[in-house]
């Protein structure tokens, strides 16, 4: 079987969740500017009681305490995005560097894209890939620390079970197998990891590989072949005209 390259850009790997961080910023700080107002007397407030009190402690110090001051005090109360805001900054560059993974396989004769709407949903894939192993949504996920398999084979990240972001990506691929009609084969799905350890470094749950994302390129070229070089191109063309980018 010769492997053909095949390219079928729809989206931007991490565009539509760097798009969602941006949008949730800028609501962030234009909050944040309707406190200007408070948070400049506060600044005021905290500099002159400072003075007050170091005029009669160190009265040759007084000023500089009230600088030192409200310096503090003004990088406590400088603007922050939330935790919610940043994980989405994150899960975009965790999409790109699982991009960055899966580029190599185009020399290998598979097509890759990257964050495609769901059809009538509010959903996104964040990189569908067709190659001689056959179609696999792979979704990207930042964690910390290590994932963890129970007695009963569920998947915990610290104490969060991860049932329902797995059920939710064996649903991609489903959609996804629905908006390109393949009717001989099933689209699989497959959760590539960033930062945490798996169990492992890959385990099969509810359906969906999870697995370390420097991994998954290993992955799919393990797949027994089941698509020629045509019918790659063929699906790629398909997903190409049936998917608009989520961002």
């Amino acid at each position: 079987m010769v492997a053909v390259r095949v390219r079928a850009t729809v989206g931007r790997s991490g565009a539509s969740a760097q798009a969602t961080y941006r949008h949730r910023r800028a609501a962030e700080r234009a909050a944040w500017v309707h406190t200007l107002p408070w948070r400049a007397l506060a600044l005021l407030v905290a500099s002159m009681a400072s003075w007050l009190v170091a005029t009669r402690v160190l009265p040759r110090l007084a000023g500089l305490a009230a600088l030192v001051a409200a310096a503090g005090l003004g990088w406590l109360l400088r603007f922050r995005p939330s935790a919610d805001t940043m994980a989405w900054r994150r899960g975009a560059a965790g999409e790109r560097r699982t991009a960055r993974l899966l580029a190599p396989l185009e020399r290998h004769g598979w097509a890759v894209l990257h964050d495609l709407a769901v059809p009538g949903s509010a959903a996104n894939i964040d990189h569908l890939v067709i190659g001689p192993g056959g179609v696999v949504v792979i979704d990207s996920k930042q964690y910390r620390g290590r994932l963890q398999l129970d007695r009963d084979g569920l998947l915990w990240h610290g104490r969060h079970l991860l049932i329902s972001r797995l059920r939710r990506v064996r649903w991609e691929a489903d959609q996804a197998d629905e908006v390109l009609g393949i009717a001989e084969i099933q689209v699989g799905a497959i959760v590539a990891v960033h930062g945490a350890t798996v169990p492992w470094g890959h385990l099969e749950v509810d359906g969906v590989s999870v697995a370390a994302a420097r991994r998954v390129p290993d992955l799919l070229q393990a797949l027994p072949p089941i698509l020629g070089p045509e019918r790659v191109a063929w699906l790629a063309d398909r997903a190409r005209l049936r998917f608009r980018p989520a961002a």
